[in-house]
């Protein structure tokens, strides 16, 4: 349906004109359908007055039906005119409202019916069942730490207007039931993929599943001695740090009272280990949102070959953007 703004013209001493000639809308939605009048403020030296304005699409023994006034549109019409304007609102369309819809203005000159010729052509269509693929956004976009905020939205084109449903993979029960999931303080367990699925008259379709990667600062590191047995003076002896991160920790050994570090990566190595080993270590566990300490102390004992580890927490830097 196209629309046209070439005015329709009544008689020169009263002006109708249509906003559009063509009007096109959906089964069910609403519709407007607007006209302009101007009119000479005297007649023959009698002033003019309007006495009724109306819309009609039928003629009955000669005479405008006004839409009002016409059961099919009961309930549904409405008629805003001020200002030398007049806007005609159907709501609840059918296809049979289909029709020419002509503006009426009568005043109080002999003879004066007026309206604008032809009217505006209202079309109305059944609605368009669709049911897209669903689409799942996350906000914000960029990296998502722990502790931050997090909604993901499903969209899709739908009607009738689609239902949403939230899902986590390898979660057997739904998430919500609604457009959006929103997490107030996202934790590293939200950690996974995620889906939803739109529902309306047509069935169901799933999105794509959009993976959540929640990044953390390493947490409390752990430490463990190898051969974990009695060690004899002279062996080697291994000691590991492990710590939960997201991206990975990297791991960096010190010896306190030394700048520079014994080692790097999970394991440091003491070989030959002899009582002058005894001594304070720390494990340093870091990545790009933080750090976190834990501190050691190994002594050795000469003749009774034996290792003593305590350990103590004592440094956690955690990194925000």
């Amino acid at each position: 349906c196209s629309l046209s703004l070439s005015p329709k013209t009544s008689p020169v001493f009263l002006l109708v004109t249509y906003t559009s000639t063509q009007v096109c809308a959906f089964k069910g939605s609403t519709a407007e359908i607007h006209s302009k009048f101007r009119y000479l403020s005297t007649i023959n030296d009698i002033k003019t007055r309007i006495q009724k304005m109306f819309w009609f699409t039928t003629v009955k023994d000669n005479e405008p039906v006004d839409l009002k006034t016409d059961p099919e549109y009961s309930g549904r019409v409405q008629y805003q005119c001020e200002n030398n304007d007049c806007t005609l609102r159907i709501s609840d369309l059918r296809e049979s409202d289909s029709a020419e819809y002509k503006f009426m203005l009568i005043t109080n000159d002999p003879g004066g019916k007026y309206t604008g010729s032809p009217g505006v052509t209202l079309t109305v269509t059944a609605n368009i069942l669709v049911l897209m693929l669903p689409s799942v956004s996350v906000s914000p976009s960029a990296e998502i730490v722990e502790g931050s905020s997090v909604n993901l939205t499903c969209s899709s084109d739908a009607n009738p207007a689609a239902s949403y449903t939230w899902y986590k993979e390898d979660v057997i029960n739904p998430l919500r039931d609604q457009k959006q999931h929103f997490f107030s303080s996202i934790l590293p367990s939200d950690s996974g993929k995620y889906y939803c699925t739109a529902d309306n008259d047509l069935g169901q379709k799933r999105s794509e599943s959009r993976n959540i990667d929640v990044k953390y600062p390493p947490k409390l590191p752990s430490v463990s001695v190898s051969p974990s047995a009695e060690i004899v003076e002279g062996s080697s002896v291994t000691l590991t740090c492990s710590s939960d991160a997201n991206p990975a920790a990297k791991y960096t050994w010190y010896k306190e009272d030394e700048d520079s570090p014994k080692a790097s990566g999970h394991n440091f190595t003491i070989s030959n280990i002899r009582p002058e080993h005894s001594g304070s270590y720390y494990c340093v566990a870091h990545n790009s949102r933080g750090r976190h300490n834990v501190t050691l102390q190994l002594t050795v004992r000469e003749g009774t070959f034996f290792i003593s580890l305590t350990h103590l927490l004592i440094d956690v830097i955690t990194h925000y953007r």
